[in-house]
């Protein structure tokens, strides 16, 4: 939720705008509100928001006439949710590797890079709920909307929808990525039961902890 309110104040109305001109040009308080119309203090609010989100950071400071001014640009943060490259380049490059690896190799190289993007977070500690509960945040932080249901230890993550949805109708091989994530990451076998009909929904089955 937190990230469409993110994408909307990227791209509606003032806040809009004020990104909208941080991507072409660092700017001062002054500078954004008279390109704005606005008062200084309209402009100062908006950026304190921005900034708070991350979406905006402080890059430096101009010499003015009376005093030194800070300026502002839009983060990697930002660029990054304003960007709609990822999914169709990630979906080539996916299809040039299976044409170029065989079946076995694509899937080993599949599942190393979930174990990469694992090995950069650290694995999760506690209880296996816990652990579990801690592996659907680190989905979530990929954009994923996950309910966890639990019966005789053994846990399930249904997601509502897929993140990887731009490329795993063509490549399921992708699912790999995410199963091998998540069992670095909790530290417990993590199996791939992805629902494919209709629309795709990820659905990974966590193995009971030993008794």
């Amino acid at each position: 939720m937190r990230r469409v309110e993110h994408q909307r104040r990227l791209s509606q109305g003032t806040s809009g705008r004020i990104v909208e001109l941080l991507r072409k040009n660092e700017m001062t308080i002054d500078e954004l509100a008279t390109e704005l119309g606005l008062t200084r203090t309209a402009v100062r609010s908006q950026l304190a928001t921005h900034l708070k989100d991350g979406l905006v950071e402080e890059r430096g400071v101009r010499r003015g006439t009376s005093k030194p001014a800070r300026t502002y640009g839009v983060s990697r943060e930002a660029e990054l949710q304003l960007s709609r490259a990822y999914a169709p380049i990630l979906a080539e490059l996916l299809h040039v590797l299976s044409t170029r690896l065989s079946e076995a190799d694509f899937g080993a190289l599949m599942h190393d890079v979930g174990r990469r993007l694992a090995a950069g977070r650290g694995a999760s500690r506690g209880s296996l709920q816990s652990r579990v509960a801690g592996a659907t945040e680190l989905l979530g932080s990929f954009g994923a909307l996950t309910t966890v249901t639990e019966s005789d230890g053994h846990f399930t993550i249904l997601g509502h929808g897929c993140p990887l949805g731009a490329v795993t109708a063509n490549h399921p091989e992708a699912c790999t990525t995410l199963e091998a994530l998540l069992s670095e990451f909790i530290g417990a076998q993590v199996t791939s039961q992805c629902h494919r009909y209709d629309r795709k929904r990820c659905c990974f089955e966590v193995a009971a902890a030993a008794s």
